[in-house]
């Protein structure tokens, strides 16, 4: 049994100003072939297929494009809701999917029965068991009780999760022993695991309650597919438990990673190798750090991975105090006539006076919603429980708005 393990396509994503629409497309058609070359037998997507619970009509269109290519390809595809997912946008077209191959598992809250997926080989035979465990919202498992506190949220939520798995788990072990077969037990999930390394794009989904799932209370399958982190990379030195990072770099400091896909034999004797298939760049980015001499040279060197058809994305970093009042003209400057579209100049407060903090008149694109409100409680003499209460309150009303968005 072969599967691929993809996950956090992000489609429809508005990356400051900018679409990433062609990106995405060139990668959807990339993963195809990827399916056709290396005769996969299911592929996985764990979690985040889109940016938004809304996404606009173009973002629909690449994914309703790639089923239908992958259903061309013979391989089963299996899609999981992730936490930037609407479930209900998800589930509108899962029983028309049905028909064309495709599972798609959108929340937890539904029956355990509907978690257990029988996977296929592309010549008809059983391939794997598949616990297909979308993002757990603590709704969907948990009722809020009064009196609790933090510390209890987060141990309730997290034996919820936990018994979550185990139940599923046996349930494949129950239909694996029907079947009278030793096929390979497969699960996924979309969550932040104990050592995981995130980067500035992936948004903290358990507000307030969980920080991260520890390895240790994963069930024993042969593999488990993971979404969410956006760097490829194994769980707990693990070669069993894997994120494969999103297929594009939806933030900056993702811009340096080599993004890509896993390939996963297994056979009845369990896990057999993961082979990662590294994912082309189709849009160059980069970032450049230091003070406006050194900025010169660095940008100059940086953009020669741009070229006039398709510029480098860039985000510049200024380290120093000085010259800031007209810094974005300075940076302009400093890419004339270069293949380079800065997207973002963010500055890096030093030892600078407050006198010279207000004169270098700092913008809201250089802060994310979180930072603005955090330059707000400087202006409170707040303790420190008091201030870290605020901002936990605070990431709640975001959660909430984008989820009714």
């Amino acid at each position: 049994m072969r599967i691929l393990h993809s996950s956090d396509w992000h489609l429809g994503q508005h990356f400051m100003g900018k679409t990433r629409q062609a990106e995405h497309a060139a990668f959807c058609n990339w993963l195809v072939e990827q399916v056709r070359l290396h005769a996969v037998d299911a592929v996985i997507v764990a979690g985040d297929i889109f940016d938004t619970g809304a996404p606009p009509s173009y973002a629909r269109e690449q994914y309703n494009r790639v089923i239908v290519a992958l259903r061309e390809t013979g391989a089963g595809l299996v899609l999981l809701g992730g936490n930037h997912d609407s479930v209900a946008m998800l589930g509108e077209s899962r029983e028309l999917l049905a028909c064309l191959g495709t599972r798609v598992v959108a929340m937890g809250g539904e029956r355990l029965d509907e978690q257990l997926i029988l996977l296929p080989r592309r010549d008809g035979g059983r391939g794997a068991l598949l616990c297909a465990v979308p993002f757990l919202r603590p709704r969907d498992l948990l009722r809020s009780e009064a009196g609790q506190s933090a510390q209890d949220k987060q141990q309730a939520l997290q034996s919820a999760i936990h018994d979550h798995y185990q139940q599923l788990f046996a349930l494949a072990e129950q239909r694996r022993d029907e079947l009278e077969s030793r096929l390979p037990i497969i699960a996924s999930g979309h969550l932040t695991t104990v050592g995981a390394s995130a980067s500035e794009s992936v948004r903290e989904i358990y507000v307030g309650a969980l920080e991260a799932f520890p390895t240790s209370a994963f069930p024993p399958a042969d593999y488990i597919a993971l979404g969410h982190i956006h760097r490829p990379q194994k769980v707990g030195g693990l070669e069993h438990i894997r994120y494969c990072g999103s297929p594009i770099p939806l933030s900056f400091d993702e811009a340096k990673q080599q993004k890509e896909v896993l390939l996963v034999d297994l056979d009845e004797t369990g896990l057999r190798a993961v082979t990662p298939l590294p994912v082309p760049r189709w849009q160059p980015m980069a970032s450049a750090r230091g003070n406006l001499v050194e900025l010169a040279e660095a940008i100059r060197e940086l953009a020669s991975q741009g070229s006039v058809e398709s510029p480098l994305w860039l985000e510049v970093q200024v380290s120093g105090d000085d010259y800031l009042s007209d810094l974005h003209a300075r940076i302009a400057a400093l890419c004339e006539g270069l293949p380079v579209e800065v997207l973002r100049i963010r500055r890096e407060r030093g030892s600078s006076s407050p006198g010279l903090q207000a004169e270098a008149r700092e913008t809201l694109d250089e802060l994310d919603s979180e930072e603005v409100f955090a330059r707000r409680l400087q202006q409170e003499q707040l303790d420190a429980s008091s201030a870290q209460r605020l901002q936990q309150l605070y990431r709640q009303v975001l959660e909430q708005l984008r989820d009714e968005q």
